[in-house]
């Protein structure tokens, strides 16, 4: 398998420098990609260069993934229109284990032959003093090349300018590519088309300072169909932390994704042959209700991220609201799950001590709850079998105690087909 013609046919190749085609079929080659660890989980934005990644190590070659403990200290102008906070190194080291435990899950890094490494910047960087690094690093790059990079260009055209600190970040990172050329043989970077010019002054800085080749390649930035930023929603990023997007949620990210952004998503963040994909994309055209390329994007990524076991869960939530689930479906779902699921519908509070000792069906939907204003129109939709708490069918002779509470303190009523209601027992 040739890593190029795999990005390639992927649409994940947007430059690459000459040279790069051969050096891979010449040899078992080292590349990196480095991570920006001010939080300590990645986002769905990191997953293109994640795969890229993935891939590299599946033909044959050796990944580094870089935490960049060093330069997330200094900040990145690429793509930023202000300077952002600094963090600590405590901060910086906690980040960089919790996204260590997320690379574990695409990344070997027990492969006997090529496993895959992580490395952080800031431990060759925190003995290196100011004085050395100008004399080593600063001055095999002039100003004019360094002014020329359009992350620099942008800040300055805009007004904002940009600090000492932030112009020099490029520096920093082609020293990144410069070291791990000079002691892990590391003869190529890759990233995001946002990061071209960084890492060309790595390539060149190797040149200049080493008199050795490496090499560049950058996939495309991840784009909506509809000009929306991909990985964003009205409620900020989606997280590969579960604590931070609930794997239900990250599930109905990708199932809501439009045809168009499904069709390129499961290129790029899958590992789907050629073959599967067109086959899923012909069956989704004939059928697109049926959605088969967003349920196979969905499962696959969520599976990887996440496990089996919360895709099923996944699965299950979202089949609830739709009227298929049942009071034992809605029993396994966690706290998280159950109010990811019904979050925006409307909710109301009871007392523990109503529900304790036992409470009318009738008096809780009206008195307690207020779900329906009157105790007549209550058992008349009652009788027309109209009423279900917890997805279970009640008449108006039923009473509800701590029994029948969902995670020790949630009760569902659905009232019709459509009209969900979660009650809250305090």
């Amino acid at each position: 398998m040739n890593f190029i013609e795999e990005l390639r046919w992927r649409g994940m190749i947007h430059d690459v420098t000459p040279g790069t085609e051969e050096q891979l079929s010449k040899e078992m080659t080292v590349a990196y990609i480095g991570y920006d660890p001010t939080s300590d989980s990645l986002h769905i934005g990191n997953l293109a260069s994640i795969m890229m990644l993935v891939h590299f190590q599946r033909t044959g070659h050796k990944p580094i993934a870089l935490i960049g403990g060093a330069t997330g200290m200094v900040g990145d102008p690429s793509g930023k229109s202000e300077e952002r906070n600094l963090l600590d190194e405590t901060v910086l080291r906690h980040n960089q284990e919790c996204i260590r435990k997320q690379l574990e899950k695409f990344l070997d890094f027990t492969n006997p032959v090529n496993p895959a490494e992580l490395v952080n910047n800031y431990d060759w960087t925190r003995e290196f003093g100011f004085l050395q690094f100008l004399r080593e690093v600063g001055k095999h790059l002039t100003v004019n090349y360094m002014m020329a990079k359009d992350s620099v260009k942008n800040r300055m055209e805009s007004g904002a300018g940009i600090s000492f600190t932030e112009f020099s970040y490029q520096l920093l990172q082609g020293y990144d590519f410069c070291w791990l050329f000079e002691h892990k043989n590391c003869k190529l970077q890759m990233g995001g088309s946002d990061q071209w010019g960084n890492i060309l002054t790595g390539t060149e800085l190797i040149r200049r300072k080493l008199g050795g080749e490496a090499y560049a390649l950058t996939c495309p930035l991840i784009t909506k169909s509809d000009g929306g930023k991909f990985g964003k929603t009205e409620a900020g990023n989606i997280w590969l932390d579960p604590k931070k997007t609930s794997p239900y949620k990250f599930f109905q990210f990708w199932l809501n994704t439009s045809d168009e952004d499904a069709a390129e998503y499961i290129r790029k963040f899958t590992l789907l042959s050629k073959e599967e994909i067109d086959e899923v994309i012909q069956l989704h055209t004939k059928t697109p209700h049926l959605r088969n390329l967003q349920k196979l994007l969905a499962k696959d990524i969520t599976i990887r991220v996440h496990s089996e076991e919360e895709y099923l869960s996944a699965v299950e939530a979202s089949e609830i609201l739709f009227g298929k689930g049942t009071t034992e479906t809605l029993k396994k779902l966690s706290e998280e799950t159950l109010l990811s699921v019904f979050e925006g519908v409307p909710q109301s509070e009871v007392a523990k001590g109503e529900i304790a000792k036992k409470i009318n069906v009738v008096d809780f939907l009206t008195g307690a709850t207020q779900i329906f204003p009157s105790k007549s129109e209550a058992r008349r939709m009652l009788k027309e079998g109209g009423v279900a708490i917890n997805k279970g069918k009640v008449t108006e002779e039923f009473e509800i105690n701590e029994s029948h509470l969902l995670n020790n303190k949630y009760l569902l009523v659905q009232k019709g087909k459509k009209n969900y209601y979660l009650v809250k027992v305090v």
